[in-house]
């Protein structure tokens, strides 16, 4: 080798890059607002609640991934929650009671739950940092929360600029 000759380091490194990208669910987010069944906007009735979730196309919900909320100030059982769940399971990718935030922290531990732990085992791993996708601060902190007992160390960024975060003692 000549020593004008160009050599890619991080190439030739054995860190280990972990793209959470790669752990994010393609499948669209929707929001399923209950207040739509609520009698003047603010009562929940058993009856009628039952008959229009009965009307209700459950099937346009199909592979997609549902938060449920409701935006009226009104008191709701948690029945009523559990109804629309047990009507939305078929169809739905995924269903969360909460906004899209909790919606996406959801898939997101579902995904990273899945992760074989022991492929990184003393790996030195760089969690990528910048990409097309926001990733929710959560991903970051479960993904490092689950690779620290088996990591040599965790980084975050490229790597050719990398910000430590955690370093196995050595013993």
């Amino acid at each position: 080798m000549s020593e004008n000759q160009i050599v890619n380091r991080v190439a030739q490194s054995s860190l280990v890059t972990l793209n959470l990208e790669d752990y994010y669910h393609p499948g669209p987010r929707v929001v399923y607002d209950l207040k739509e069944h609520l009698f003047q906007g603010l009562i929940l009735r058993e009856k009628d609640f039952r008959d229009s979730l009965k009307q209700e196309d459950w099937s346009k919900y199909k592979d997609q991934n549902v938060a449920v909320i409701c935006s009226a100030d009104a008191i709701i059982p948690q029945w009523a929650y559990m109804l629309i769940a047990v009507h939305l399971e078929p169809y739905a990718n995924m269903v969360v009671f909460g906004d899209l935030q909790a919606l996406e922290q959801t898939l997101f531990q579902k995904a990273l739950a899945s992760i074989d732990l022991d492929l990184f085992k003393d790996a030195k791993i760089v969690i990528k940092g910048c990409g097309e996708i926001p990733i929710p601060e959560f991903a970051y902190v479960e993904i490092s929360r689950l690779l620290r007992p088996v990591a040599a160390s965790i980084m975050y960024g490229e790597p050719c600029s990398t910000v430590p975060i955690y370093r196995k003692s050595r013993k």
